[in-house]
């Protein structure tokens, strides 16, 4: 019988042993989709000055708000080690994934003592979320994991669990001022190091205030809200962006409207376990935090929703962390007998299907025929093609004109600028009209004069365009074919603009 009980914690366990070895297999292959390649970029200008980066993307004196305190300490590795981009993207990947980790398993901590508990969460915050493949900034789901490991969400993510985590030990030890405001710049670091998991961090931090147990009395109120005051500081002094201008900055709602569809195939595993499970936690204590954790998420999202302010739908983690963490609890605290005997079984079967969902984040790392057969048909976000052939010859701060999709979120991370950025930019003053300038260079009805004023503007010596594509010919006296890569793509350098 002692076997029988423990047999689902050390099945677990295993399992999440096996995930960690996946993970860390990411770590090393680095599978490059999405925003590697900001990142990438922004490492880049740090390594060419620390203090002035600039622009990650084009050659301009800006702002950014990727200039975090994550991103600046690594480009103070990059500077002092001397270490590679891609290098320390990945000392970045296994950085976030060991604070993701183990500030899962605090935090579960502070709710029970129960060892299944926490190899449960982490089963959970992976696998528990839909049938269709999901991937974005900020989800821990393993699929978007792969991918984002080395991003500063993964970061912000893994230092937001530890704060809880030490804001319910806070709470309950009745720390003094001191502990508190260091829990304050913890905080500031997790807002400016990346901002939508700053959001869902605040909530998390609201709703364990609000579900504290005891209630805090006035005493330990003013020490809560003293704690406030490093970040209220901190915050509007960060020297590389200016962060309340980003509470009025627009431009993203458009790019977060995929957001709010299709949430029922994406997430109807955690719906269908995680949401009773916070019912019942509820029911039983009406502060729980998690469940109020999740109220404010889901508030949240909603009002993005009702109002079209569709990058609100970013606090998506307040909704399903909670639910995936109330499922781990309750299962570990699972009696033998009644209802709650079928919970058990019924996360197991959700966490198989899940694991079956993602399961062809294996192709990350494996050869195709190294994949069992029957996983090597199984959904999964494609990676992108690599620009490195194209790098090699492009020297480090050269502008390239391209219009390709790919080509304007990889090449900046090897070292070249682009004339348009490829994303919404707050701080570049002149986004749209260098987004127009790239629009007319590739336009069949733009003259060659034209073209040639272009290049000349904005100090283009590459171009990057398709095969037999709009934009000035490969033969043109202006130009010389430096390269032709996969895609039917041409690398052109510019020998009189």
């Amino acid at each position: 019988m002692a076997f029988r009980a423990h047999l689902p914690r050390r099945t677990a366990a295993v399992a999440v042993l096996l995930l960690a070895v996946l993970l860390l297999l990411m770590v090393v292959r680095l599978p490059w989709s999405g925003d590697l390649g900001m990142h990438g970029a922004v490492l880049e200008r740090l390594r060419s000055d620390l203090f002035h980066p600039g622009n990650p993307l084009v050659d301009a004196d800006t702002a950014s708000a990727y200039y975090s305190p994550w991103t600046v300490a690594l480009g103070l590795v990059a500077t002092v080690s001397g270490w590679g981009t891609f290098g320390v993207l990945r000392l970045a990947g296994l950085a976030g994934l060991v604070l993701l980790g183990t500030g899962i398993a605090a935090f579960v901590r502070t709710f029970t003592r129960r060892r299944a508990a926490v190899p449960l969460a982490l089963l959970c915050v992976l696998l528990l979320y839909g049938v269709r493949v999901f991937a974005w900034s900020g989800l821990p789901g393993l699929s978007s994991l792969c991918l984002t490991l080395a991003y500063p969400s993964t970061f912000a993510l893994g230092l937001a669990f530890h704060l809880w985590a030490l804001l319910r030990q806070g709470l309950r030890e009745r720390w003094g001022v001191p502990g508190f405001l260091a829990l304050g710049a913890l905080l500031a670091v997790v807002l400016l190091s990346h901002q939508f998991t700053g959001a869902v961090a605040v909530l998390g931090v609201a709703a364990l205030l609000l579900g504290a147990r005891p209630r805090p009395d006035r005493e330990l109120w003013l020490r809560v809200g003293a704690g406030g005051l490093p970040a209220a500081a901190l915050l509007p002094c960060w020297p590389y962006y200016p962060v309340l201008a980003l509470l009025g900055g627009g431009g993203l709602d458009a790019v977060h409207q995929p957001l709010y569809s299709d949430l029922l195939p994406r997430f109807c595993l955690v719906a269908a376990v995680g949401v009773p499970a916070l019912a019942v936690r509820w029911r039983r204590d009406h502060r729980d935090p998690l469940a109020l954790f999740f109220a404010l998420g889901a508030v949240v999202f909603a009002v993005g929703w009702l109002s079209g302010h569709y990058a609100w739908g970013r606090v998506l983690p307040a909704l399903l962390l909670p639910a995936q963490l109330a499922v781990a609890l309750e299962v570990a605290g699972a009696g033998s007998g009644g209802p709650r005997r079928l919970l058990p079984a019924v996360t197991a079967a959700a966490l198989l299907a899940g694991a079956w969902t993602q399961a062809g984040v294996l192709g990350y790392v494996l050869r195709k025929d190294a994949v069992p057969p029957v996983l090597r048909e199984a959904p999964t976000i494609g990676l992108w093609p690599g620009f490195g052939w194209a790098a090699a010859r492009v020297p480090k701060g050269a502008t390239v004109m391209t219009n390709d999709y790919y080509a304007l979120r990889s090449l900046p991370a090897y070292g070249p600028y682009t004339v348009a950025p490829a994303y919404p930019d707050l701080f570049l003053p002149d986004e749209r009209r260098r987004r127009d300038a790239t629009r007319r260079y590739f336009a069949p009805v733009t003259s060659r004069a034209e073209r040639l004023g272009i290049l000349k503007e904005y100090g283009v010596r590459w171009v990057l365009q398709k095969r037999g594509g709009a934009g000035l010919a490969p033969d043109d006296p202006a130009l010389r074919r430096a390269a032709r890569g996969p895609g039917r793509l041409d690398l052109l350098e510019v020998v009189r603009p």
